[in-house]
């Protein structure tokens, strides 16, 4: 995945017009978008949409968050639509993440789902608590496939004025929240996801910011509004002179397997190159 565009569960237009964004995955949102007076329709909605596209385009609900007690009867609604992964909001580490797998194991066993189907997101650090846990992750739950942040929440619980300077850069707070996200995703071994840009009229920061995450290592980002998504497709799609790259450098290295560093057109590779080079590939594949 390199994007995935939220969608508010509960707005029909919204969803249809979210297959047509060209985005990798739609996040179907039972949290945030949805006013508590429609979170019922939301997820009725949503168990519509999954029934008639899962299996044809990537889906991922948000469900609301554990401490909220909405949490089971999101899960109650749409497992049985079958989403690709749930995206578990607020997550404090790894105990949440090992929470809702049990939680998703009982469902799926009831809908008939093999076990594991569903696999897990986390948003690592909307909670203040959350970034002390961020290294709990790694052999928490087999779903575990992604790990995303968000600067909007914890703001609020920081109490901060804003949460980006007068350039529109994260202020420091954030960028340690981003940056423990990505080191967690490292050690869990799983796709680090960049968080959402909320100037969506604003592609040239969108790009910037897109840009400087896959530069750090993330390999996706999220997105709030349709027309994010080309942009960032395009940032997180590998170019073919870094393919062809990565390819020489894992041929020199199969050449000799033996080697601790190769030499391709005058540039010295290493045994990191060479994952780099490796994963790379790998995304390009699936």
């Amino acid at each position: 995945m390199r994007s995935l565009l939220f969608v508010p569960a509960d707005s029909e237009r919204k969803l249809a017009k979210g297959l047509e964004s060209g985005a990798d995955a739609l996040i179907l949102d039972l949290e945030d978008s949805v006013a508590a007076g429609r979170k019922s329709s939301a997820r009725a909605t949503a168990l519509a949409f999954l029934k008639q596209y899962a299996g044809k385009h990537r889906l991922v609900v948000r469900v609301n968050a554990l401490d909220t007690g909405l949490t089971d009867a999101d899960l109650d609604a749409v497992v049985a639509g079958r989403p690709d992964s749930i995206l578990l909001p607020k997550a404090e580490g790894g105990a949440a993440v090992t929470h809702l797998d049990a939680k998703l194991t009982a469902r799926e066993a009831i809908h008939g789902l093999p076990e594991g189907a569903i696999k897990i997101l986390a948003l690592a650090t909307e909670t203040a608590a959350a970034l002390f846990l961020c290294g709990t992750y790694r052999g928490a739950s087999p779903r575990l496939s992604g790990i995303t942040w968000g600067a909007e929440d914890l703001s609020a619980e920081l109490g901060a004025e804003t949460n980006r300077d007068a350039a529109g850069r994260f202020t420091s707070p954030y960028m340690l929240a981003r940056n423990l996200s990505l080191a967690a995703a490292a050690a869990a071994r799983v796709q680090a996801i960049d968080t959402v840009y909320a100037d969506f009229r604003n592609m040239d920061g969108l790009r910037q910011e897109a840009e400087e995450a896959r530069r750090d290592g993330f390999t996706a980002k999220m997105a709030i509004h349709p027309a994010q998504v080309a942009v960032i497709n395009d940032v997180f799609t590998p170019t073919p002179g870094m393919v062809a790259t990565a390819q020489a450098i894992v041929a020199a290295f199969a050449a000799d397997p033996s080697a601790g560093v190769v030499g391709i057109g005058g540039v010295m590779y290493d045994r990191p190159h060479l994952t780099r080079a490796e994963r790379l590939l790998a995304r390009v594949r699936s």
